[in-house]
């Protein structure tokens, strides 16, 4: 496959399917899920999945008009957060933990750019559970559009200006798909 930008990456496997699935059942334990609120074209709803903001304490987040505290890292994520550290050269200091239930629950267009995350963020998106289509497309209407299939255990790594260049969302699908985890590690400064 031909990657439309360097700076997106995909390992599938990074974590294996026992390894996944023991990640898995330690979450669905010790994450508090919650429905967050979000302000869309000036009005709030429910966001169309569950949540939970996991970091150190001053990995405090702001998105959609909302501010997000961060609840502790449950042990179960920190050989994870070493792992990447260590991997990545990144010290991601929180987790935005999305638990997609059916395919039903999705995220539309968006950027992960709020200033908290600086101009050039790297984000370490791990798939757990029911493989989900997620897509890229460029800012530029004449851009590259990207769909990839996120298996459990796979790790998308999206660095450089990724977030100032392409949007990206997981949308909802039809067909009968399986609960899927979601944990997109980042760096707030």
């Amino acid at each position: 496959m031909k990657w439309p930008d360097p700076c997106i990456r995909l390992v599938p496997g990074w974590l294996q399917e026992g390894e996944a699935d023991r990640l898995v059942a330690q979450l669905l334990e010790a994450v508090q899920w919650e429905v967050h609120r979000l302000r869309i074209f000036g009005r709030e709803v429910d966001a169309p999945r569950l949540s939970s903001w996991i970091g150190d304490a001053d990995a405090r987040y702001r998105y959609s008009g909302v501010g997000f505290v961060p609840r502790p890292w449950p042990g179960c994520l920190l050989p994870v957060r070493a792992r990447l550290a260590q991997e990545l050269g990144v010290d991601f200091n929180s987790v935005l933990a999305n638990r997609y239930r059916d395919g039903r629950d999705s995220m539309g267009w968006h950027r992960d750019d709020e200033p908290e995350l600086g101009p050039c963020p790297s984000i370490a998106s791990l798939s757990l559970g029911a493989t989900r289509r997620f897509v890229l497309k460029s800012t530029d209407p004449s851009g590259p559009r990207l769909a990839l299939d996120l298996p459990h255990g796979s790790l998308l790594v999206m660095g450089g200006d990724t977030q100032a260049r392409y949007r990206h969302a997981l949308p909802k699908t039809r067909r009968p798909v399986g609960e899927r985890i979601n944990l997109t590690f980042r760096r707030i400064r």
